[in-house]
């Protein structure tokens, strides 16, 4: 149970997060370094930081690392979620994601949220689970929002944006704690809607593999904001994007404003 403090502390501090005005957020994880090393867009974690807040970015998201490599000072500001849990591609069972930072440590860094990761559904799911439950109570302490990162991923899982596994994952992270869910989209509106209503916590949708084309992103955010979800925490679909300023500022047009795909698709810088 939150006491009055954290109650208050928590609401002003997801209002760096959310915004105030839509209760929704463009978040931009840069957590991918220790899961598959410096790829392109992350190398040089200062300069990407920049260009997404310059586009209207309400957070980024990465490990301890980013405030101490430069997240900010300069430019316009930008929230920040500390990653709390981590696994590398070379690990035996990267699917097992283990703490790597503790709240306490987060917010002695400034952060305005942490964020940990749970796979529903792999191996060693229940302590994964057992970390979660751990975590947002020690949120609830401190008065620190929670952004759970809910994926199904395992053996019985057939399909990783099946409708019925993804809303389960969400569902798993509300129950928990979580004050944000981040999740799969489950390919369209009507299944995705399914999702929304069966978390009670605001969710937003992950970027998943690089699309095909910005248009596609911008209709699948488009479709999901529209049947509730509260915007997008999306990685290297922006941070590798040919122009990620401009593609923020497209994406908070559709998140924030409303733009249709279409509409957003012809702003320029």
């Amino acid at each position: 149970m939150l006491s009055p403090m954290s109650k208050i502390g928590k609401a002003i501090r997801l209002e760096r997060i959310l915004d105030r005005r839509t209760r929704r957020a463009v978040i931009v994880p840069m957590d991918h370094g220790i899961t598959v090393g410096p790829i392109p867009g992350v190398i040089d974690l200062p300069a990407t930081v920049d260009k997404v807040a310059e586009g209207g970015a309400n957070a980024v998201l990465g490990h301890m690392g980013l405030p101490l490599h430069g997240h900010r000072g300069y430019g316009r500001d930008v929230g920040l979620i500390i990653h709390l849990s981590a696994s590398t591609s070379l690990g035996p069972d990267p699917n097992h994601k283990v703490l790597v930072t503790r709240v306490e440590d987060a917010i002695r860094i400034g952060a305005d949220a942490v964020s940990i990761h749970v796979n529903v559904g792999a191996e060693d799911e229940a302590e994964m689970l057992h970390d979660l439950g751990r975590v947002a109570r020690t949120c609830d302490l401190w008065g620190v929002p929670l952004v759970a990162m809910m994926y199904p991923r395992g053996t019985k899982v057939k399909s990783e944006h099946g409708v019925e596994y993804v809303k389960l994952a969400a569902r798993v992270g509300s129950e928990l704690g979580a004050d944000i869910v981040k999740t799969n989209y489950t390919g369209s509106p009507d299944t995705f809607r399914e999702v929304v209503q069966g978390c009670n916590v605001p969710v937003v949708i992950a970027g998943g593999p690089k699309m095909d084309t910005e248009l596609d992103l911008l209709q699948m955010v488009y479709d999901a904001v529209n049947v509730g979800a509260a915007g997008v925490a999306i990685g290297r679909n922006i941070f590798q994007a040919d122009n990620p300023t401009l593609l923020v500022k497209k994406l908070c047009a559709i998140v924030h404003k409303d733009f249709t795909p279409e509409e957003a698709e012809k702003l320029e810088l």
